[in-house]
């Protein structure tokens, strides 16, 4: 069937690590840990105002795509955590790494993907940056 065993050997390589691959996406991600109570309100914050001028206030899509839980499920969170802090080329999505941790962002997109995202405190208080 391979008359060569090194192209054999190598389309298995292949095949197993995009199995792998596969099977590292579908395990859960491991829980992250909550920024404090001030630094989520300033994130809720982030995530009404700017975020949402371009994925919709009600994170339901506009120019940017819906950051619902069925639009985010299945989704790989390192490539969420990846195009948060690093932008995306091409399009309107800015790099937020000058402003968020690699931590924070994905405590975020794990609140995003529960269909939990964190809300801006009742009072509206925001503590600056």
């Amino acid at each position: 069937m391979f008359p060569n065993r090194r192209i054999f050997h190598r389309a298995v390589s292949l095949c197993g690590a995009a199995l792998l691959g596969l099977c590292g996406a579908a395990l859960p991600a491991q829980p992250v840990a909550a920024p404090a109570p001030e630094r989520q309100a300033q994130i809720a914050h982030w995530l009404r105002d700017d975020c949402g001028a371009c994925h919709g206030m009600t994170l339901k899509g506009g120019l940017g795509l819906p950051l619902t839980r069925e639009a985010l499920a299945g989704k790989p969170p390192d490539f969420l955590v990846q195009t948060v802090l690093h932008g995306r080329a091409g399009t309107a999505m800015p790099p937020w790494e000058p402003f968020l941790t690699e931590s924070e962002v994905r405590w975020l997109i794990q609140q995003l993907q529960a269909g939990t995202p964190p809300a801006v405190p009742p009072n509206g208080f925001v503590p600056a940056p």
